[in-house]
């Protein structure tokens, strides 16, 4: 895809499609940040992203799409690290325990 400059304008059909078609291509035990996936298309909304996700989610592989530091998508931790470990991708143990994604994960 090209990056679109700021002044062009997506409608949200093209958005919702932009951000599946880059979740779908994120290979296993890879990941990217809510910005990464929407700077490829050229858009900084990364929260756009979470809000197409939070909808529309179950057709693509939502767990490969992070917080920018490594962290799981919010309230899905543990279905998510279900998914991580089916796919091999390299994770970290956190200070309190718990989890992110390593540096070596992202795209």
């Amino acid at each position: 895809m090209s990056a679109r400059s700021d002044d062009e304008r997506m409608s949200p059909d093209d958005f919702v499609d932009a951000v599946l078609d880059v979740v779908a291509t994120i290979p296993p035990g890879r990941v990217m940040s809510y910005g990464q996936v929407a700077a490829t298309f050229g858009s900084r909304s990364a929260r756009g992203v979470g809000r197409v996700l939070a909808h529309h989610g179950s057709e693509v592989p939502w767990w490969r799409v992070v917080r920018a530091g490594g962290l799981p998508p919010s309230g899905h931790d543990s279905e998510a690290l279900e998914h991580y470990r089916a796919e091999a991708t390299p994770l970290a143990t956190r200070a309190d325990g718990g989890y992110r994604l390593a540096a070596s994960a992202f795209v």
